[in-house]
């Protein structure tokens, strides 16, 4: 096979297998990320949203009042979202690492992987917002809210359309691209941890800079998902909680809550000070520290099966 045409291959196996370790992460884990949204948007001051003392009073209040689809509001856009996203990122990092890559004999520097994090990043968010938009505002809604519910993905949509025009789907766009600092940090971190337990395996093997290595265990791929993820979600939580508040449904007179993101910063540092910034934390490390071990160990035993496969072609 030509040098360019398995290179091709290569980036599309990683999108496949990023798609699908998107899918089975929001398949396992959804209920925690409505409780995460819910409580990103809750201020203390008047708001739709029944307040919560923690992760498992919101889990058992939301189960209890709205049942088993309270829990998997926004199941679908969340699914289709993140599998999208997964297949997008893989993609655009591996490919932005092949570019980088050339002239390098050895391997990336880590300045290299963030810059190809960054950028498969900021590609994805333009793609995705409108989906993670709708997303949001499906977790929030709830029986008190006042106004027409939307009955699913497409209704949302096409009701966001009408009543607030193609731009409201952009909302938290600003975060959103900020937040690319999320999967750059996260992809650096795992990587730079990837090569190191290589190194102290000793098991001669190497690391391409192209993908996994043979001498790593699904054990191995969960602990470096969880622990990259953790370093990301510290830095970067702040941007998601500011998304989250941006893309909330106007109130019924069609005014939103919040007019940009400076000023949900001036208001959340106001009335909640720092700790503002980090509403829903507990709830987000449970949903990702799993999420993020099953995204690595799904991707990479994919991206393995698949490489197996194309060997015997």
């Amino acid at each position: 096979m030509p040098l360019g045409d398995e290179s091709e291959r290569w980036k599309w196996e990683n999108a496949v297998a990023g798609a699908g370790a998107g899918f089975a992460t929001v398949a396992a884990l959804h209920p925690l990320d409505v409780v995460r949204t819910r409580f990103q948007v809750t201020d203390g001051r008047a708001s739709h949203l029944p307040l919560y003392n923690n992760t498992a009073h919101a889990l058992y209040s939301i189960a209890r009042t709205e049942g088993v689809r309270g829990l998997y509001a926004g199941f679908f856009p969340a699914v289709f979202g993140s599998t999208v996203s997964w297949g997008l990122y893989f993609f655009f990092y591996s490919r932005a690492k092949s570019m980088y890559l050339r002239g390098n004999d050895e391997h990336l520097t880590p300045l290299y992987h963030l810059v190809s994090a960054a950028e498969a990043g900021a590609m994805v968010s333009l793609f995705t917002n409108p989906i993670w938009l709708v997303k949001t505002r499906l977790q929030l809604q709830t029986p008190y809210h006042g106004y027409r519910t939307y009955s699913g993905f497409s209704d949302a949509l096409r009701t966001i359309l009408k009543e607030e025009g193609w731009q409201a789907l952009y909302k938290g766009i600003g975060p959103s691209l900020l937040l690319v600092t999320h999967g750059a940090i996260q992809f650096t971190v795992y990587e730079e941890l990837r090569r190191l337990v290589t190194r102290t395996k000793g098991k001669g093997a190497k690391t391409n800079a192209l993908g996994g290595d043979e001498s790593l265990s699904s054990f191995d791929y969960a602990a470096l998902g969880a622990s990259s993820k953790i370093v990301a979600i510290l830095f970067t939580y702040p941007y998601q909680v500011i998304r989250s508040r941006l893309q909330q449904r106007p109130n019924i007179n069609g005014t939103p809550k919040y007019s940009d993101s400076w000023h949900v910063i001036k208001e959340t540092a106001r009335f909640e000070g720092l700790r503002g910034f980090y509403r829903g934390l507990t709830s987000n490390l449970l949903k990702n520290i799993p999420a993020s071990s099953i995204t690595f160990v799904v991707y990479e035993n994919v991206l393995r099966i698949l490489r197996l496969s194309g060997g015997e072609n």
